[in-house]
């Protein structure tokens, strides 16, 4: 069973890309094995289905260079809090026993995304209490808390615990994005128009790398909440 660096947290194919698609690419560069875990299918989205979201994030994987990108499965707009929808998020935690996870944000322009947060760091602690039993593939799995739990920033603006300088894989970044054709800026399509789909939208995420990479001198950036006060052994580790 392979076990995993950073999972990540994506209610909606494509919430993972336009956050912390850099970040993504960066570490799996270096040699970490990321997974992402999609809650859904997306299949409430205005423009495209479950069968094109899904091609769609199988093409960004590979741009990203995931190690694993797995589907939850949740009713999308319609999954809760409770212990029956934390349970798919157990099992992978325990699948994959990373050592860092990322959640989507704890409040945001779209519902899910806030409720989402709460699910999935909830599901990260809870992972941990042996008393809570799961299996996978027949076997129960082992209890696992991830070491630390950080939350990506979406659509609203949050103001960041830690930036993480992408300067060299924006590129990277905006071809996962744009992998997603259904969904972003495309003047042949002929599906409605939608608040994400607008060239005005591909300019905002740019806008949003650059200042965040200006609040640490560099050129594009992507920034974090922390579950808890990071620490570092040396202040010469930071920029």
């Amino acid at each position: 069973m392979m076990k995993a660096d950073l999972l990540v947290f994506s209610v909606h194919p494509d919430d993972a890309e336009l956050a912390c698609g850099g970040t993504i690419a960066k570490l799996s560069a270096e040699g970490k094995k990321v997974v992402i875990a999609d809650l859904t299918q997306g299949e409430m989205g205005t423009r495209g289905n479950e069968e094109t979201r899904k091609e769609e994030a199988a093409a960004s994987a590979k741009i990203l260079g995931l190690a694993d990108r797995i589907q939850l499965y949740l009713p999308d707009t319609e999954f809760g809090t409770s212990r029956k929808d934390q349970i798919p998020l157990i099992q992978t935690i325990r699948r994959f026993r990373p050592d860092i996870v990322i959640c989507n944000a704890p409040g945001d322009r779209h519902p899910d995304h806030g409720r989402a947060a709460k699910l999935e760091s909830d599901a990260c602690f809870y992972s941990g209490l042996a008393k809570i039993e799961t299996s996978w593939e027949g076997k129960l799995q082992a209890p696992w808390r991830p070491r630390l739990v950080f939350f990506y920033i979406q659509d609203k603006w949050l103001k960041p615990d830690l930036v993480l300088d992408i300067s060299g894989f924006w590129e990277h970044k905006k071809r996962a994005i744009e992998a997603f054709k259904s969904q972003f800026y495309d003047p042949e399509s002929k599906e409605p128009e939608t608040y994400i789909s607008t060239s005005d939208f591909q300019d905002f995420l740019e806008a949003r790398a650059r200042d965040l990479g200006h609040m640490i001198g560099v050129s594009h950036g992507e920034g974090f909440i922390a579950g808890r006060t990071p620490g570092v052994k040396s202040l010469f580790d930071l920029i």
